[in-house]
């Protein structure tokens, strides 16, 4: 069977080309942008413009999670995050040059397809996308497989939430990746550091809820807090679910005075221990 999926962006459409999908009579699927040779042994089906999927040539990998397009759009892998190369700005942080160099080695001389969510882009103007390689397999998802990346849901982009969650316990109960790192195991609340920043792992227990305009807050004591904006509580269960129970909470630290916030997008980052 052959589907072609006719690229849709006007934009990139010097990049992208038709996207045929083939399955082989044994059941094997790839994708690819050349037609089959043999037309007349498949069957071929044309399918309704998808806006979810283009091709494309990639150009370089930037880290382990942000590629550059050939025509210099970046891309910003869905639903994960890898951590920081060096730059000007940063430190180098433990694992990133490992995500990095795998995704150059499994991108290395071939195409890629995005697919999209609900947002195409972000403030940066980078696309926002699941990167498939052309036999289908989904280096988002690898990446959590191999212990390269953690998730990283923002919503409205919540697709394909449970098979990162599926993958990132099996890579994190064999400690695989950046699951094996000190710098990334959880530390009780009492160790929180003054300097803390980025992404971090705590255990704690929410003491009381504080409800504000536009964020409702999880109180674990004086100085911390657990913040989850309003438009993204329907995500999550009844907030008070959390009180007075031993959680671990992943998120990204920022300081205020001498008070913390751990910001919390999606309930993959609230786990009751």
């Amino acid at each position: 069977m052959l589907l072609a999926i006719s690229c849709q962006l006007a934009a990139f459409s010097a990049f992208c080309s038709e996207i045929y999908r083939i399955v082989d009579e044994s059941g094997r699927v790839t994708y690819t942008d050349k037609a089959a040779d043999n037309p007349e042994n498949v069957t071929q089906t044309t399918l309704p413009i998808d806006a979810y999927r283009q091709l494309y040539s990639v150009k370089h990998v930037y880290d382990g999670d942000t590629i550059i397009l050939e025509n210099n759009q970046r891309v910003r892998l869905l639903g994960i995050n890898t951590p920081e190369i060096a730059s000007r700005h940063r430190d180098e942080e433990p694992g990133g040059i490992a995500a990095k160099t795998w995704l150059q080695n499994s991108i290395k001389d071939q195409k890629i397809y995005l697919e999209y969510d609900q947002e195409k882009q972000d403030k940066y103007q980078r696309l926002l996308a699941h990167v498939f390689l052309a036999d289908g397999t989904h280096l988002n998802l690898e990446l959590i497989k191999q212990g390269l990346a953690f998730m990283s849901i923002i919503p409205p982009n919540i697709r394909h939430v449970e098979a990162f969650s599926r993958a990132q316990k099996q890579a994190e109960a064999q400690k695989l990746g950046i699951w094996g790192e000190p710098a990334y195991q959880v530390h009780p609340l009492d160790q929180i550091q003054s300097n803390a920043r980025g992404w971090q792992r705590f255990t704690g227990i929410p003491r009381h809820i504080q409800q504000r305009r536009s964020y409702t807050y999880l109180v674990l004591n004086d100085q911390v807090s657990i913040r989850v904006a309003n438009d993204h509580l329907n995500l999550f269960p009844k907030l008070d679910t959390y009180l007075g129970k031993t959680i671990e909470i992943r998120g990204w630290v920022s300081r205020r005075s001498k008070k913390f916030t751990i910001s919390v997008r999606h309930p993959s980052a609230l786990i009751i221990r």
